[in-house]
């Protein structure tokens, strides 16, 4: 059985890290017409660029366009002249609107059916089947047991990493009601992530342990993974494309060496522990395992990361003899031996260590804001002591990584 790694993708950093982190595929949105209208998304004039960064990857990497909105009739004719455009140029689109699968089927072009669809039943998968449908991502309220017997009408897709809706598979009023933002859109406001007052009829306020009642911890999966496996999951979907390049390279490491083989205990108990270094909100193994509970509601304001990114500058020349980049240091400080990330949307994302700095033709210990200096970084600290050249280019951002105090 071959399996495939599915990763987020909002923007060319992102693409990049995914692709180079070992995704088989990623999933991403055009302006106006997917779930994450609020992420950075990419335009119709995108899709060369990147299928040119899929196919640079020896996993020739697959692409899938989310059109996983509610869509009204004043949109058809827009909706349609994006179908017909795409036709060719992705693998797939991801959709549940009954109107975006007729004119993928009209234009020959293979789909997935959102979660949005909420299917949990071998009759609902077998509809879509007769529709068309190559694959189905399944409602996220589904245990283990239910998705295996799903799985043998149809190829089956599911979440393994990422942010978990209060409401589950999506299917959310509040933003609506609250601000006019439909999450069904894409325009969620993310009210359930803020701090709730809960108050009676006579306006006696309740003492609450968590005043962050309806905000889900994410999902992590890297534990049973070999589970889902065996319950004839094919496709192991990251959720994420609001979230960083570091994010999306860290979580598609450690799923890579999961799907790619079944973890020791000790292997899982590391991956957890990387895992716990990028953007997460706790974790928690959703309804996979059973019906969650309290427990699986967080508490954190600002995420629960071991690691914190600080900007603090751009690299505006690399000279490559050299082997070194002329940085301006546009806010705090940067010190040899500081671990960094250097972004951006020709490199992705590079992990490094400063190992020299100059100021003024001197060799300094501290850069501080408004220098301009020469600094040379080290790829992959970890990994040896391999100088980081190649892409590096002008407006290359260096980030200091802090370890966050607990």
């Amino acid at each position: 059985m071959k399996y495939e790694l599915l990763a987020p993708i909002g923007d060319f950093r992102n693409l990049r890290a995914a692709v180079e982190a070992g995704a088989d595929a990623v999933y991403f949105g055009v302006r106006g017409f997917n779930m994450r209208d609020s992420a950075r998304n990419f335009s119709l004039r995108d899709l060369d660029k990147i299928r040119k960064v899929c196919d640079s990857s020896e996993r020739n990497v697959k692409m899938y366009l989310t059109l996983n909105v509610v869509v009204y009739d004043g949109e058809l004719k827009r909706v349609e002249e994006i179908v017909k455009k795409v036709r060719g140029r992705v693998d797939a689109v991801i959709c549940w609107d009954l109107a975006v699968i007729g004119f993928c089927n009209k234009y020959k072009i293979p789909f997935h059916v959102s979660t949005q669809a909420s299917v949990s039943n071998v009759e609902a998968a077998k509809f879509y089947k007769k529709l068309g449908a190559e694959r189905i991502v399944l409602a996220r309220e589904l245990s283990l047991k239910q998705i295996a017997k799903i799985s043998k009408v149809i190829d089956v897709e599911c979440f393994v990493h990422g942010a978990m809706c209060v409401a589950v598979s999506g299917r959310c009023f509040m933003s609506e009601h609250v601000h006019g933002l439909s999450a069904n859109r894409g325009k969620c406001a993310q009210l359930c992530r803020r701090a709730w007052n809960v108050r009676d009829d006579n306006g006696n306020e309740l003492k609450l342990e968590n005043s962050r009642v309806m905000s889900a911890k994410d999902l992590c999966a890297l534990s049973f993974v070999d589970k889902m496996k065996s319950a004839g999951v094919v496709s192991f979907k990251i959720e994420g494309r609001n979230r960083g390049p570091e994010y999306v390279a860290g979580v598609v490491a450690e799923y890579r060496k999961a799907v790619d083989e079944k973890l020791t205990r000790g292997e899982i108990v590391e991956g957890i522990h990387n895992l716990r270094q990028v953007y997460h909100r706790g974790f928690s193994s959703g309804f996979y395992l059973g019906t969650p509970t309290a427990d699986d509601f967080s508490f954190s304001e600002n995420g629960e990361q071991s690691e914190r990114k600080e900007f603090v500058g751009k690299v505006y020349k690399y000279w490559r003899k050299a082997g070194a980049c002329s940085v301006l240091i546009n806010t705090g400080k940067l010190k040899v031996g500081d671990e960094v990330y250097l972004i951006s949307d020709e490199i992705g994302i590079k992990r490094a260590e400063v190992l020299s700095i100059e100021l003024g033709g001197k060799s300094v210990e501290v850069a501080r804001k408004g220098d301009d200096v020469g600094v040379v970084f080290d790829h992959e600290v970890a990994g040896g002591r391999s100088q980081v050249a190649g892409r590096i280019g002008s407006g290359t951002e260096v980030y200091v990584i802090r370890n966050k105090i607990v």
